[in-house]
């Protein structure tokens, strides 16, 4: 172990006794976060609307507040966003992320307050690196670099003291000066709005520094490190970043580009290591690397001690407009769930839109399965992007495919009641075998949705899926007609309309 890793595993002794704390009692810690939310916001103007002062239980916070999605606590929110105080948590909120969850022109503004900053936001960054020094003593991640792409932020007109932007902008604009001793790049690049500006910036200083660890979404740190090969005109990027070990990933599924990163870093001791994170919060974070040798998912540790109190409602039930949530304790593995939150950020049994499903009860742990509405069920098929992902992946290994980008949508036929689904896929490295990735994607689809199965018997309902091969960048063109390279971005995997998918195709043809 070195020096300063000894110094690192004694300064955070404690808060590793916390995590085990709540690993070992989830239940009383997430009470005792409710608990803490409710008395803390009480003499909110939300708060004296549902009667905190008189919430003594759960049953009695369920009764008290409705479930919510965005437009419905929209209001509440906007109140904040031109300065009112006391709205949905004590004093004025200041700080807003803008998202939108995926690439759609509607936007969202998330409050981000001076509590959910510091104890989610910023604990969360400490903790993976507790947790991950923890597993590996002997790491040298403290003794370089680490980068981190964000997004870009602008002032709110509404009021000259709020400002918006990208989850990530805000924290670089909230972080002490002392954490860019270790961080790349500095602020005044990452923040830059123009995304080829900020890539070509973030690859001039970047390629001389002895970068330990990389973080971001899979997508993005993958525009980024082709750049930083082309610049360097080296084969691999441990030539240029040769004490390189970690990858904190998240935003979108690492299956599809598991490959290619291992191509790009050929090392066997690097590590990727998953996160769940939103403007709404920070969720969780993968506390084991490694996988079983079948491939199963052992999740990402729910954290349960960030201010955020957690319930879930089975997707099944929410798709017929049922919103009963139940909480941590009456949660089962393998069921699709969606999320429901109360936060330190003023969000009240707030829906976030993203499904989960868990892969342990003992300690809670999670994966991500899809968003609410990506999804496709124009036949009755209910196919998630958990579905997708996995499929993609077998196919993948079948054919020695390397997928960059794709996006799912149903085919709807005017003269027949057959249909089907259509694949847009931006490949790396296409398929040996066209006809047998599809034959593998739709055999592995069946085998995990009955429902799939059951509409692709005999082809009555569903036919065999359609691939079509999309150009390079396509994808990249989209997102740039959009204005939404870099940051947080995300490509909608799965539709049930041909709106992105039709937008796409019409990109694609005329490349």
């Amino acid at each position: 172990m070195t020096i300063i890793n000894s110094i690192v595993s004694i300064v955070n002794y404690n808060r590793l006794a916390e995590i085990d704390s709540f690993r070992r009692n989830p239940h009383i810690v997430q009470y005792n976060v409710l608990k803490n939310l409710i008395n803390y916001a009480q003499d909110t103007e939300f708060g004296r609307l549902h009667g905190f002062d008189k919430i003594k239980s759960y049953d009695d916070f369920i009764k008290n507040v409705p479930v919510r999605s965005y437009e419905e606590i929209k209001p509440f929110i906007q109140k904040s966003f031109e300065g009112q105080q006391n709205v949905l948590w004590p004093g004025e909120t200041k700080w807003f992320a803008k998202s939108s969850g995926t690439t759609s022109d509607k936007s969202k503004f998330i409050p981000i307050t001076k509590e959910s900053l510091e104890e989610c936001h910023f604990r969360s960054g400490k903790d993976i690196f507790i947790m991950y020094t923890d597993k590996f003593p002997e790491s040298s991640i403290f003794l370089g670099k680490s980068l981190a792409i964000g997004g870009s932020t602008s002032i709110n007109t509404l009021n000259e003291n709020s400002y918006f932007g990208d989850l990530s902008a805000v924290i670089i604009k909230n972080l002490p000066l002392w954490t860019y001793l270790n961080r790349i790049p500095p602020a005044e690049i990452a923040l830059i709005q123009d995304w080829e500006t900020k890539l070509n910036k973030i690859v001039e200083i970047s390629h001389n520094k002895n970068v330990t660890n990389i973080i971001g979404v899979p997508s993005w740190l993958l525009v980024l490190l082709k750049r930083l090969l082309e610049y360097t005109k080296k084969s691999n990027i441990l030539e240029v970043w040769p004490n390189l070990e970690l990858f904190v990933h998240g935003g979108v599924s690492f299956v599809p580009y598991r490959k290619t990163f291992e191509t790009l870093i050929p090392s066997k001791s690097m590590t990727y290591l998953e996160t769940y994170n939103a403007s709404e919060g920070f969720f969780a974070i993968q506390d084991e690397f490694s996988q079983s040798t079948d491939g199963i998912d052992k999740g990402m540790l729910l954290m349960l001690d960030y201010g955020i109190f957690f319930e879930f409602i089975e997707l099944s039930d929410y798709l017929n407009n049922n919103y009963f949530a139940v909480p941590l304790e009456q949660v089962k593995p393998n069921i699709n769930y969606v999320l429901v939150i109360s936060t330190n950020g003023g969000l009240w049994r707030y829906v976030i839109g993203d499904t989960v499903s868990f892969t342990s009860t003992n300690p809670y742990r999670i994966k991500i399965t899809g968003r609410t509405k990506h999804y496709i069920n124009a036949f009755g098929e209910e196919i998630i992007i958990d579905n997708v992902q996995t499929a993609l992946a077998y196919a993948s290994s079948m054919t020695n495919a390397e997928i960059k980008e794709y996006t799912a949508a149903p085919i709807f036929y005017e003269k027949s009641s057959q249909g089907a689904h259509q694949y847009l896929i931006e490949f790396l490295t296409p398929p040996n075998d066209l006809e047998l990735f599809r034959f593998s994607l739709d055999k592995k689809i069946k085998e995990l949705n009955s429902d799939y199965e059951a509409k692709r018997t005999n082809d009555i309902t569903l036919g065999p899926p359609d691939i079509i091969i999309a150009k390079t960048n396509t994808f990249y063109k989209w997102l740039q007609q959009k204005g939404k390279l870099g940051g947080q971005n995300k490509i909608p995997r799965l539709s049930n309309t041909r709106e992105y998918i039709d937008e796409l195709l019409k990109i694609n043809s005329e490349l």
